[in-house]
């Protein structure tokens, strides 16, 4: 197929619950054609064609990429797949078009590169140790001091990430780091011992066009089942006050500096410690989790429709259109089972439940941590005028929630 005008290439379209409102919004903005693993399904109504391929892998998608440019102009290279962003910042550098240099997506997929950049930096980093051996581990943890937490240097989703508080702890954490893997990302022999940090997390969603960092989305994230780093919910405030926090954009503007991320979309994890703002991790894609999704509904910016245009040389525009506030809450089960009935109550969004979506079938098999990660069953929606409303009218919906499950 030869389109005169050109495509949008995208590379992964991850999990249609998940991710299917970006690829719709990207389409908004041109016509798009889809680098993915499996043949199209539900993708085919966003897209004008495809190619089946593993998109993980710079050497198969640089050469499919220029194949494809051969016949049909390349616009830009538009991915929010953490498995394929450095394959996506390889194709955007061969084809010439708008993107992260490989290099900086390469220094943010390694945490420990993350922490050695911004160290140099001079901006304010979390004790941290690379390990091979239940040695080096204990003798890390005597100069780091308990608690403090063990994970593997490129996964994400928190995957293997565990906090350990003593020292009998540490060889089987050590043990669930190591083993664990993630479809399309780089499994390493070592894993990272770090400080632990305390205080509230926050990400914050942003687009940097031309060296300019332009944050505008700010999530408040929820943890649970302690000492994993299961991801809960998340509150998105459309005028959160900490917009106006000069110190917070300050540090983070220069920490994208530091890493050469000078185009392209970020996702950053932040500690609000008692002793300032850490960054825990950078990412370079928009958030999961649904959080740009909340991000539209509370302030009426698209982060597709933002991507698409950073992704294209367009600087995007990020004027809130709404003011909300609104929260995402998971359902998962205490422990991991097999699902046998679900019910979750009706969405009824004049009495601020925005959504109630179930995600898994009667015969499902969930797995909790260890054993496996983002078991979840279900998740709700709020909208509301504040934090603490949009927490009521989750508590009241969970409250009617019916889950059986045969552990």
């Amino acid at each position: 197929m030869t389109d005169t005008d050109g495509v949008l290439l995208v590379l992964g379209s991850g999990h249609q619950q998940f991710r299917e409102y970006l690829l719709a919004s990207a389409a908004q903005r041109g016509k798009v054609w889809l680098f993915d693993p499996e043949a199209p399904t539900w993708q085919t109504p966003y897209i004008v064609g495809s190619t089946v391929l593993d998109v993980f892998d710079p050497a198969a998608s640089v050469p499919a990429a220029r194949e494809l440019a051969a016949h049909t102009p390349v616009r830009g290279v538009y991915c929010y797949h953490e498995a394929g962003i450095l394959a996506a910042a390889h194709v955007a550098a061969e084809l010439g078009v708008p993107g992260p240099t490989p290099e900086a997506v390469a220094a943010v997929r390694d945490k420990s590169a993350t922490r050695d950049v911004l160290t140099r930096a001079g901006i304010r980093q979390p004790e941290i140790a690379r390990v091979t051996t239940e040695e080096e581990a204990e003798k890390a943890a005597a100069r780091i001091g308990f608690p403090l937490v063990v994970k593997p240097r490129g996964l994400g989703a928190s995957q293997g990430v565990v906090k350990v508080s003593a020292r009998e702890d540490l060889a089987r954490a050590l043990e669930i780091a190591g083993s664990a893997t993630q479809a399309g990302m780089a499994s390493h022999a070592d894993v990272l011992v770090e400080e632990f940090l305390t205080g509230p997390e926050i990400s914050v969603d942003a687009a940097v066009f031309d060296g300019e960092y332009l944050p505008y989305l700010i999530g408040h994230k929820k943890l649970g089942g302690e000492p994993y780093f299961e991801e809960t919910g998340h509150t998105v405030i459309a005028d959160d006050p900490l917009f106006a926090d000069e110190d917070l954009w300050k540090m983070l503007g220069e920490a994208h500096r530091a890493l050469g991320w000078s185009h392209g979309m970020t996702h950053t994890e932040v500690k609000l410690t008692p002793d300032g703002p850490v960054i825990v991790e950078v990412n370079g894609r928009l958030g999961g989790d649904l959080i740009p999704y909340l991000g539209r509904i509370a302030n009426g910016i698209d982060s597709g429709e933002v991507q698409a245009d950073v992704t294209l040389g367009v600087r995007p525009r990020l004027d809130r259109s709404r003011n909300a506030t609104v929260a995402i809450r998971f359902l998962c089960p205490p422990a991991s089972c097999t699902v046998r009935r679900l019910a979750l109550p009706a969405a009824d969004p004049d009495a601020g439940l925005y959504e109630s979506v179930p995600l898994v079938e009667p015969g499902t098999r969930l797995l909790m941590p260890p054993e496996g990660y983002i078991a979840r069953y279900g998740y709700l929606i709020a909208r509301a005028d504040s934090p603490e409303e949009c927490e009521a009218v989750l508590d009241r919906a969970e409250a009617n929630v019916v889950f059986e499950g045969e552990c």
